[in-house]
């Protein structure tokens, strides 16, 4: 695994997109952990504050290499099988990479309120390590 997925382990479509990747990738190039474990995002050097702006993706041979939102997401379609064809089409297009980034940002700041939330956090079968979460209603 080189990639490193952190995911709101509360959000039913954040929840529903990682089982996606799951079972499209099959632990070969991802592992995951919900934003809710904070001891593996300070292992990381990250945030919950920083984990307000959406999903990360860290590159594990090169941590300091981040994506984070909208960015994140075309980076992981990237890496996926046939992936970056598409991934460059939606770049290469004027103005809908402006576009995907503000609908990102609208769908991360009302997931809740369009996909409901879950009463206890997700936790990946492939989970970076050992997960760790405390659940919060």
């Amino acid at each position: 695994m080189n990639y490193f997925v952190i995911y709101d382990g509360y959000c039913n479509l954040c929840v529903t997109l990682v089982k996606l990747l799951e079972n499209l990738d099959q632990g070969k190039k991802f592992s995951y952990a919900p934003m809710q474990d904070e001891e593996k995002l300070s292992q990381l050097a990250i945030t919950s504050k920083d984990c307000e702006l959406g999903m990360i993706l860290v590159n594990l041979q090169q941590p300091e290499q981040r994506w984070q939102g909208s960015d994140a997401a075309e980076e992981i379609g990237r890496l996926l099988p046939m992936g970056e064809i598409f991934v460059k089409a939606y770049q290469g297009l004027p103005g809908l990479k402006s576009i995907g980034d503000q609908f990102y940002g609208q769908i991360r700041d009302h997931r809740y309120q369009l996909f409901g939330r879950r009463d206890t956090t997700y936790l990946s079968r492939y989970c970076s390590g050992d997960c760790q979460v405390i659940n919060n209603k």
